[in-house]
């Protein structure tokens, strides 16, 4: 069983400085959040661990072996939720491609997760960067098109919502805090 807490010290040690980019936040805000809408769409422990880990081997200087020690589950999506498309790859629209190339192929439990981050990182993209915005919802929408193992999830109905009517704040505080693990 994932020993969610020892998670969430791991993300927290591993994001420690990191800021969020338009709001100045504390970065674990964010995986904090990314947990707080899986768990409220049914996820798994493992797919909360994943949520809390999701950009600790893309963001941080940890390697997937480092998240060995939550197990395999959770390190397979991990692994499956981080990018590898490189800048030497080609132009932003190239290495997107790749990723989300990688992300169709990826477990119904790992797409699961990456809506959770999209509908997450949309909230101050749509509200603080309006220039972004609209290249952002673009990505968005391809990679949700391209996500067919959660088609008719509740998080797939709701990323489609955002994508139409922009961030859903009615739709609950995903706000995750620290007590709450």
């Amino acid at each position: 069983m994932v020993d969610l807490k020892a998670v969430l010290d791991f993300a927290v040690k591993a994001h420690d400085g990191q800021k969020r980019k338009y709001t100045g936040e504390d970065y674990i805000v964010h995986p904090l959040a990314v947990c707080r809408i899986v768990t409220a769409h049914g996820g798994s422990l493992e797919q909360q661990a994943a949520a809390l880990l999701h950009d600790v081997v893309e963001d941080c200087d940890h390697t997937i072996d480092d998240i060995r020690q939550f197990g395999d589950k959770v390190t397979d999506l991990v692994k499956a939720l981080t990018d590898t498309s490189k800048p030497s790859d080609g132009n932003r629209a190239i290495r997107k491609g790749i990723d989300r190339k990688r992300l169709a192929d990826a477990s119904a439990e790992a797409q699961f997760i990456k809506l959770a981050d999209m509908i997450d990182n949309s909230k101050s993209i749509f509200l603080l960067d309006k220039h972004f915005a609209p290249q952002f919802k673009e990505e968005m929408g391809l990679l949700v098109d391209a996500m067919t193992k959660v088609v008719g999830s509740s998080l797939w109905i709701e990323a489609k919502k955002v994508l139409k009517h922009g961030p859903i704040e009615s739709a609950g505080d995903y706000s995750l805090r620290r007590s709450e693990v």
